[in-house]
């Protein structure tokens, strides 16, 4: 297989790639459905020139190139619109989460140096409390508000032309938050470079979309990987992306895969293991679909086995991180190894080295790692470099995780180096579900890790010191719960909580999440005995 060129143009700009398919008026960029089962659909030269229309809206209410957009947005065509004309004016965008609450919103406005928020009307309140709010452009869509742009009705007055800015491989594009197991999320620097090498790894190498495919990658936007697949990997190529707008539920999926004869699927391995447990399974007619992804966590072997037994398609595991693109996965036409990561994408330079950044040989256990100077890596963590200097060793970055390669070039994952919980696909720190934890007057102490769990993967559980004055309940479990869904985010409350007496800790203090995480996978490997 050759090695993709991922180096671009020095002038580029990532919406040339989509662009270029809107010369065809009938060529369809999007079909969606909303939970009410309504479905419209979208060609590229629409969707271009509603884009630009958006565009012109930013542009007259004094957005410019090097500006940075926040933008809490839900699955809809109207966001693949935002993007597109934020990155046709050079803007930089920070994804967010409909789920974030205002004290996240509030680190990244500040931390990202934001010129203007664009929310759904439904997430618009969370940014009352934010100390920039009447410094803020604000735009909403779905919605009125006082002192906010509303782009629905204004959009309709702007022209459906709009030039693409000038823009240099180097300008930032994306700046999205990843969290880490200590201190506040982090911003990952993408430029339009970035987006240029990921065109040319995972939407060929691994997803294997070809243009006329229509793709459902099911992401939500606010995560860095609905600028990877939904959005780059779809559009970049030209094919359909289909759009669901609709509560999960695996019996929907699997007609809505039915009837819109989707070629190419790409969802969490929560969503495989929920499908995989239907009784009907076999009721269903998947025969369009040509190839399914999965990424985010491993991915069960008895959910692969259940999938190919019944619909005769692999599902595909693939690794990566929001710092880079897709690394390693189980690509098309390579043979798989039950247990395996695959191998590495063509382009990804991956390998494993030691803690010095030496390589290593097959068969020794090191961590995952790229070089510095990939294209498809991040420009580093903004405003950051010491935390940034701290995964690089020598002349590689380290992804965080530690795995083995077999003389077959298979890699073959060991575990992660640090304590990052993924849980349904999500990730997150066990220092914010911690800090927000300590803040409730009952507890005393807390230390958060990954718990396995048969369909989530992991679920975030919580170990707690209380207080004297407080005793154990499940009423104060609930307690807990809510305090974290509203403090934090929804996707980041314990969904266990076990009162106990001490911590594992170091001579030095430090708590010794690794240990609470090993008794976790212990206790679940005997109860699955």
């Amino acid at each position: 297989m050759n090695k993709p060129d991922l180096v671009e143009p020095r002038n580029f700009n990532i919406v040339s790639e989509i662009e270029k398919y809107a010369k065809d008026e009938s060529k369809v960029a999007i079909i969606f459905e909303d939970d009410a089962g309504e479905e419209t659909k979208v060609t590229y030269a629409d969707l271009i020139r509603k884009s630009n229309r958006m565009g012109n809206l930013f542009k007259q209410h004094g957005l410019k190139k090097g500006d940075t957009l926040l933008i809490k947005m839900e699955r809809s065509i109207e966001t693949y619109e935002v993007y597109i004309a934020a990155l046709k004016l050079g803007v930089s965008l920070i994804p967010a989460s409909e789920m974030l609450r205002t004290k996240d919103l509030q680190y990244r406005i500040t931390h990202g140096e934001v010129d203007a928020v664009l929310s759904i009307a439904s997430g618009a309140d969370e940014f009352e409390g934010v100390n920039e709010y009447d410094d803020l452009t604000k735009f909403i869509i779905g919605g009125q508000k006082d002192g906010w742009v509303d782009v629905d009705k204004d959009v309709q007055n702007q022209s459906d032309e709009l030039e693409i800015v000038d823009t240099d491989r180097d300008d930032v594009a994306f700046l999205p938050y990843t969290s880490g197991t200590t201190g506040n999320p982090k911003a990952v620097v993408h430029t339009h470079g970035w987006g240029y090498a990921h065109m040319q790894m995972a939407p060929k190498h691994w997803l294997n979309i070809h243009e006329d495919d229509i793709v459902w990658a099911t992401a939500a936007p606010g995560w860095q990987k609905w600028v990877w697949s939904p959005f780059l990997s779809t559009m970049t190529s030209g094919a359909t992306a289909f759009v669901y707008n609709g509560r999960f539920d695996g019996t929907k999926y699997l007609e809505l895969l039915q009837d819109y004869q989707i070629n190419v699927l790409c969802c969490t391995p929560t969503e495989y293991r929920i499908m995989a447990k239907l009784q009907n399974l076999d009721h269903f007619d998947l025969s369009h679909l040509h190839d399914a992804v999965s990424a985010g966590e491993p991915l069960n072997q008895e959910v692969v086995e259940k999938f190919q037994n019944t619909f005769n398609i692999t599902v595909r595991d693939g690794y990566g991180q929001t710092e880079s693109t897709l690394l390693i996965g189980l690509l098309k036409d390579v043979p798989g190894r039950p247990g395996s990561m695959g191998k590495a994408i063509p382009g990804s330079d991956v390998l494993i080295v030691d803690d010095e950044g030496q390589p290593v040989e097959p068969g020794i256990v090191g961590n995952i790692a790229v070089p510095v100077d990939l294209p498809a890596l991040f420009k580093g963590y903004f405003k950051d470099p010491e935390r940034t200097q701290e995964r690089v060793a020598g002349d590689y970055f380290l992804t965080g995780d530690r795995a083995k390669v077999d003389e077959d070039g298979y890699f073959w994952f060991e575990g992660r180096a640090d304590d990052i919980i993924i849980s349904s696909g999500y990730t997150i720190g066990p220092f914010e579900v911690e800090d927000s934890l300590t803040k409730h007057p009952a507890v005393k102490e807390t230390a958060v890790v990954a718990s396995p769990h048969e369909l989530r993967g992991n679920i975030v559980k919580a170990f707690v010191i209380l207080q004297d004055s407080y005793e154990e309940s499940d009423e104060l479990v609930r307690e807990l719960q809510n305090f974290v869904k509203y403090d934090v985010a929804p996707y980041k409350y314990p969904r266990a909580i076990e009162f106990v007496e001490e911590l594992p800790k170091t001579n030095s203090g430090k708590i010794r999440r690794v240990e609470l995480r090993e008794a976790e996978i212990e206790k679940y490997n005997h109860e699955h005995e």
